[in-house]
């Protein structure tokens, strides 16, 4: 018998993503993986895989799915969201916190709040075959993934691991900040001289809205217009994901995982490594404001949010009773007998 997750409702847009298949953009291919390459990492920590392996990346709001295999062990991170365990039992899960499944159990992935993604990665990992060197799924080449596709309700998610051990489970000590509010820092170029100074000027002083038009390829965003300096053409040159293309509108596009491997727009400013996670977890109508640092600095915080993420999986997590088990200890530090006379 095959183990595996069967899909009950796939949400509006749910994919197997991992880092991205790289070395490939020569010939056209986009790079794509998660959109939030730091809550999928972050995910994969929780269920003890490496970070790389891929997970259910869901867009917009939570799927479902039930439990075809003897036990299996998830973790959602990357949004507000809970895991709603019904069947032979009830469980309520939030999200960066990992929980061992059983067969037969029904999971809803519940509202993703204020985050647009959110991650669902599984231990020992999904039963999926690599296509050049990811198992990412890029929709509109049809290649990675299940299929190449999104998934759909009745889908059968096949599982690498037929089981997994009870053990304590995991969750981050500190809670995470997802930046909600955060401005997003970028390095100027490479072709900010394409704009007047004005333009330059309200790109850093306005405010921004993510519009309805935002995709894994990328966000078009609502509000002050950019002018150009002497036109908006120029000769395709290579993309990179947190590019700012501005096309004849004025109106920036902040390109993404799936974004094209080419453009012939001037690019203002990109959004630097650290920060596109951040940006990427803003639905549509969120808020957006930019803010400028230089390239040294955009290297330090790099490395910083990379030392920050092997710290979490080294010395960030705290292990939990399992589900359904009593944790005595945790017990030990209430007032269980206030009031009493």
């Amino acid at each position: 018998m095959t183990s595996a997750l069967k899909v009950l409702d796939a949400g509006p847009y749910t994919t197997f993503q991992d880092m991205g298949r790289m070395g490939y953009q020569d010939v056209g291919v986009p790079v794509s993986g998660a959109v939030d390459k730091v809550s999928a990492r972050l995910a994969n920590v929780l269920v003890g895989n490496p970070p790389g392996a891929a997970v259910l990346e869901m867009l917009l709001q939570g799927m479902s799915f039930e439990v075809q295999a003897s036990a299996a062990r998830v973790a959602l991170f990357g949004c507000d969201g809970q895991l709603a365990v019904t069947g032979a039992r009830r469980l309520s899960v939030p999200a960066g916190r990992s929980v061992r499944l059983v067969r037969g159990d029904v999971v809803k992935v519940t509202s993703l709040g204020r985050s647009l993604s959110g991650y669902l990665a599984l231990e020992g990992g999904f039963d999926l075959p690599m296509q050049l060197g990811s198992a990412s799924t890029y929709v509109r080449g049809g290649i990675g993934g299940l299929q190449g596709r999104v998934l759909q309700r009745g889908d059968i998610l096949p599982l690498a691991a037929p089981d997994v051990d009870v053990r304590s489970e995991k969750e981050l000590a500190a809670p995470y900040d997802y930046g909600y509010s955060q401005a997003i820092r970028v390095v100027l170029g490479p072709q900010d001289d394409y704009f007047t100074p004005q333009a330059r000027h309200v790109f850093f002083s306005g405010e921004y809205v993510v519009s309805d038009k935002a995709d894994r390829m990328g966000f078009r965003l609502d509000g002050p217009a950019l002018e150009h300096a002497d036109g908006y053409d120029l000769v395709s040159d290579g993309i990179v994901s947190g590019a700012i293309q501005v096309p004849g509108s004025g109106l920036p596009i902040v390109l993404l995982a799936d974004a094209q491997t080419t453009g012939g727009y001037p690019k203002i400013a990109t959004v630097i490594s650290s920060d596109i996670s951040v940006l990427a977890r803003r639905r549509p109508g969120s808020a957006v404001r930019f803010e400028q640092v230089s390239l040294e600095e955009a290297e330090a915080l790099a490395r910083d949010l990379h030392a920050r993420l092997c710290n979490i999986a080294e010395y960030g997590l705290r292990e939990v009773a399992p589900a359904g088990v009593i944790d005595l200890a945790a017990l030990r530090t209430e007032n269980l007998t206030s009031g009493v006379v």
